[in-house]
């Protein structure tokens, strides 16, 4: 079956984007201006996400969601959207460790204090229709964490959600931290958090700060992945929001995200280097 010149486009388009992505992250090199024609609908959006996912050759173990600002929301047609989590961008955070944040000089580079759930069970393949309630039944923990959201892109979240989403969802790293055992019985507004740049409060928040709470992220992105044919897996990650907000973080300064009463998570920025060699 032959495709129409116009779809053939829309094909090469996507995959033309996505290797120019996926080779600035690799390169660590800053890109001056989206490398392509700006993706006009969020469906557009995912195609070129789904070819860098192919090109980036790495397991998907998660997945982070964000909120779609209003402003964009009838445009978009969705409140929310999603990135992957690549196997070698998540990592198991211990009380005091450090961690360590990669940005791409010249880039996007910055801090979210995240609610992050594990799915204990396989989402239904084609169950698009998910809300809280269902979704929670599938969930094995919750925990705290931040996400690292960068890019090569210094304007990703000025162009729109739709550049946001063709560009891994502006995400660069997800860091779990220590469980929250009592979630389940701990109603969500106790559950609140604040985040420090350089020893500046810049942020500060909670479980509720985006609406419908992590949960009704979460019902999301097993709505959109069964939509998208990527339904999601016993094991894999949800980071559910930016509870404080979205903080830029530049090379050499230090964040902190502290979860009251359950635990802080810091680190610092430093400047990739091309094949990510460790400072």
């Amino acid at each position: 079956m032959k495709h129409s010149p116009e779809l053939t486009e829309d094909r090469e388009t996507d995959e033309a984007v996505a290797r120019r992505f996926v080779a600035a992250r690799r390169a660590a090199r800053a890109l001056p201006a989206y490398p392509g024609p700006l993706p006009a609908t969020l469906e557009a959006a995912y195609a070129r996400q789904d070819a860098a996912i192919a090109l980036w050759g790495e397991a998907v173990v998660g997945w982070k969601v964000g909120r779609i600002p209003d402003a964009w929301q009838a445009r978009m047609g969705e409140d929310r959207l999603m990135g992957p989590i690549f196997a070698s961008r998540l990592q198991e955070v211990e009380a005091g460790d450090e961690l360590t944040f990669p940005v791409i000089p010249g880039g996007f580079a910055a801090v979210e204090a995240e609610y992050i759930f594990r799915l204990a069970e396989d989402a239904p393949i084609d169950r698009t229709d998910h809300d809280p309630s269902s979704a929670s039944a599938l969930v094995g923990s919750l925990h705290i964490g931040v996400e690292f959201a960068g890019s090569p892109l210094a304007t990703i979240n000025e162009l729109g959600p739709a550049v946001v989403v063709s560009d891994f969802g502006n995400n660069a790293g997800v860091y779990v931290g220590r469980q929250i055992n009592d979630w389940r019985d701990r109603p969500w507004s106790r559950l609140v958090c604040r985040t420090w740049i350089d020893g500046r409060e810049v942020g500060r928040g909670g479980a509720l700060s985006l609406p419908g709470g992590p949960l009704a992220a979460l019902a999301f992105a097993l709505n959109r992945g069964a939509r998208r044919r990527r339904p999601l897996k016993a094991g894999m990650v949800v980071s559910t929001g930016a509870a404080t907000g979205i903080h830029d973080i530049r090379p050499g300064q230090r964040a902190l995200v502290g979860f009251d009463g359950i635990g802080d998570l810091a680190g610092r920025a430093y400047a990739l280097r091309p094949l990510e060699e460790t400072p």
